[in-house]
């Protein structure tokens, strides 16, 4: 298993493993959103937050059983907005499991020709955090944190999603303002089936709080 901790970065990370800034995909890689009713029964479409992209190369020698891919970039978005203080975000999934539309997985097997999609406001300021370098290390199964693979932490998580192991599980951090409610946690969850079969279309998120 794989434990994640972030380190404040002077640059966007381009191509490099990362947390929060801006996706770098190819072009065949749209960026997710979610589509939103409004009050007057018109939709649109609103983007997930990205979470983090994971350059495979990177994590590899911590990964001798090959759970995961050993090339390319895996991306994680989820509707997170409401959690990094956003109240007014129209995107809030809520608690237990997220319905499908509110987190995506993706995956390119190659980190060549990438491009930086950018979301930004009006102004020209980015959305979202500043990007954050990734370090990667050995870590327990069932383990407190940011992590990849291995159980979820909370007992009440596996009772409520059985047969499930966690592929990415994200803590609160108060330098990010992330909370999760009073105080939980949240996991992208994949049976070990599409793990092996790389159904990243088939990972779930699903939020619990105390």
């Amino acid at each position: 298993m794989i434990k994640i901790e972030t380190h404040p970065a002077d640059n966007p990370l381009t191509g490099k493993s990362k947390w929060w800034g801006q996706p770098d995909m190819p072009e065949n890689l749209d960026y997710p959103e979610v589509t939103i009713v409004d009050d007057d029964g018109e939709t649109y479409e609103d983007p997930l937050t990205f979470v983090c992209q994971i350059r495979c190369a990177d994590i590899a020698a911590l990964d001798p059983e090959g759970l995961l891919p050993h090339r390319g970039m895996l991306y994680f978005f989820a509707a997170l907005d409401y959690y990094l203080g956003d109240l007014d975000t129209p995107a809030y999934p809520g608690m237990g499991m997220w319905q499908p539309k509110y987190s995506k997985v993706l995956y390119s097997p190659s980190c060549n020709n990438l491009h930086t999609h950018s979301i930004v406001y009006e102004d020209g300021t980015p959305v979202g955090l500043p990007a954050e370098a990734i370090t990667f290390s050995p870590c327990d199964k069932v383990e407190y944190g940011i992590r990849l693979l291995g159980r979820p932490y909370l007992d009440d998580v596996v009772e409520q999603a059985p047969g499930l192991d966690s592929l990415l599980e994200i803590d609160e951090e108060d330098r990010w303002h992330l909370t999760f409610h009073d105080c939980g946690m949240l996991n992208f969850l994949i049976s070990p089936q599409h793990l092996r079969n790389r159904r990243w279309d088939k990972v779930q998120c699903h939020l619990f709080s105390f």
